[in-house]
C-alpha cells in the first residue's frame, strides 16, 4: 500500500491552492485501490479540513507515514522530511538565487524530487501547470485597471469573487470602448487570455488590421515571438534558434506600441532576449500602451516598467515613463502595471480542480504504476542525495 500526503503549504503569503480536491483524493483511490491518500492539517487551504473528512479522507497533523508527498509551492526547508518523493513547483531550474538553500536541503535529505515544470511531453511542451488560470486572471486585471483609469466601470479582483462564474458575471454589466489590445504569447497563458478576451466579446483581428484600422469596438491581436522579433542580420525567422541564440534576434514591436492601449505579456522569456521595447522608446509621443498585464512577470525582463512584483493585496502600481519611477496607480503622468506573481492564486478553487484533474489523468499513472514513457524519470530532479544526469548543469548551483 502507498500512502500519498496533501500537505499544507508552507509559503508567506500562504497559497490557497491544494493539488487534489476532497473528489479527486477519492478518485485516485479509486483508480489505484493499492494508494492510499491522506491530507496534512491546513487552515488555509481552499478546502478545508471538515470537507475532506467529509468523504472519509483522513486528515493528520504530519504527513510522515506517507511516501509521496505533494504540495504546490517551494516547501519550507524546515519541513522537509528525509528520504521521501516530493512533488511541487520547486522554481530550482533556472538556478534561482533564492531557492538555492532548498535544493541543497532536498539533496542533503535523501529526498527525491519531482518537479511539476519539468513534467513534459515527448515535445517537450509541460503536462501539467496553472497557466491557464494566470492568463485568465491576468487579463481580467487588465481591464479592472482600464476601468479604474478611464472610471467608465469598476470590476472586482479575482480574489474577491468566489469563484471564475462569479468574475465572468461582472462582465455582462459594462460596455467596453473601443480599446485595442495585444496579447503576446502563444501557450497556456496566452489561452488563458484569450479566454477572457472571448468572455469580454472582444473581437480578434489579424495583424495587419489592428496595424492599419480604428475601430468602433474593442478589438485584439494575439502575436507569437516571429511576429515581434527578427534577426539582425535579416536572414530568415527560426524558432529552435532563436532560443538557443537570442542575441541574433531583435525587436520589431515597435509598430504595436504605436497602436495599442492595453498589453497582455503572457510570453516565455529567458535572460538575452531583447525587451519588447527600452525606456527610451517609453518616452516617445506614440507609446500608446497605457496599460500593461505583465503575466508571466520576469525581473528584470522583457518589460522596462515592471520594476517589481506586485501582490494580490496590492496588485498595481504605476510607472512614470519619462522619471523610469513608479508612482502611485491611475495617473494620467504615467502607465498602470499589473506584476502579481501567483495570479492563480486568485482563483484557487477553480485552478486547484482542474491541476487535479491533470495530474490524475496524465501524471499519476507514471507515477503510482508504469513510467515506461519515462515522464517521471526525466522530471526528477535529484534522488538518493544526487543530481540526476539530466539537471546536471545545477551542480554549481548546490555546490
Amino acid at each position: 500500500m502507498k500512502t500519498i500526503a496533501i500537505i499544507k503549504e508552507g509559503k508567506t503569503p500562504p497559497d490557497l491552492r491544494t493539488p487534489l480536491t476532497p473528489e479527486q483524493c477519492l478518485e485516485v483511490m479509486r483508480k489505484f485501490p493499492d494508494t492510499k491518500v491522506i491530507v496534512q492539517s491546513c487552515t488555509n487551504r481552499c478546502y478545508t479540513d471538515e470537507q475532506y473528512r467529509e468523504l472519509g479522507i483522513e486528515v493528520v497533523d504530519t504527513p510522515a507515514e506517507a511516501s509521496i508527498l505533494l504540495g504546490v509551492k517551494e516547501v519550507p526547508i524546515a519541513d522537509l522530511i528525509p528520504s521521501k518523493t516530493y512533488l511541487f513547483f520547486s522554481h530550482t531550474i533556472k538556478k534561482q538565487a533564492h531557492n538555492r538553500q532548498l535544493l541543497r536541503s532536498i539533496l542533503a535529505k535523501n529526498i527525491t524530487l519531482i518537479d511539476y515544470e519539468t513534467l513534459l511531453w515527448e515535445a517537450g511542451n509541460r503536462i501539467i501547470g496553472f497557466g491557464r488560470f494566470a492568463g485568465i486572471v491576468g487579463t481580467h486585471y487588465a481591464f479592472l485597471i482600464w476601468g479604474k483609469r478611464t472610471r467608465l466601470f469598476d470590476l472586482k479582483p479575482a480574489a474577491a469573487c468566489k469563484n471564475m462564474d462569479e468574475m465572468y458575471q461582472q462582465y455582462k454589466a459594462i460596455q467596453l470602448p473601443p480599446v485595442k489590445i495585444v496579447v503576446c504569447g502563444d501557450g497556456r497563458v496566452a489561452h488563458g487570455a484569450i479566454e477572457t478576451l472571448r468572455k469580454l466579446r472582444i473581437h480578434h483581428v489579424s495583424q495587419e488590421e489592428f496595424l492599419e484600422n480604428e475601430y468602433d469596438h474593442p478589438v485584439y491581436v494575439q502575436l507569437r515571438s516571429e511576429d515581434y522579433y527578427a534577426r539582425r542580420d535579416g536572414r530568415e525567422w527560426d524558432k529552435s534558434d532563436f532560443y538557443k541564440h537570442p542575441e541574433d534576434y531583435h525587436s520589431v514591436f515597435a509598430p504595436y506600441y504605436k497602436k495599442a492601449d492595453i498589453m497582455v505579456n503572457a510570453v516565455f522569456w529567458k535572460e538575452g532576449i531583447d525587451p519588447f521595447f527600452t525606456h527610451e522608446e517609453m518616452k516617445r509621443s506614440d507609446f500608446r500602451i497605457q496599460v500593461i498585464s505583465d503575466i508571466t512577470c520576469d525581473i528584470p525582463g522583457p518589460i522596462p516598467s515592471t520594476v517589481r512584483s506586485s501582490t494580490i493585496e496590492n496588485p498595481i502600481y504605476g510607472y512614470n515613463t519619462l522619471l523610469e519611477k513608479e508612482i502611485a496607480p491611475y495617473s494620467q503622468a504615467g502607465i498602470d502595471v499589473q506584476a502579481v506573481g501567483n495570479l492563480p492564486c486568485e482563483l484557487p478553487i477553480d485552478a486547484s480542480q482542474e491541476f487535479g484533474e491533470q495530474l490524475i489523468r496524465h501524471v499519476l499513472p507514471s507515477l503510482l504504476a508504469d513510467d515506461s514513457n519515462q515522464i517521471i524519470e526525466q522530471a526528477t530532479i535529484a534522488q538518493h542525495g544526487k543530481l540526476m544526469p539530466r539537471y546536471a548543469y545545477l551542480s554549481d548551483y548546490v555546490g
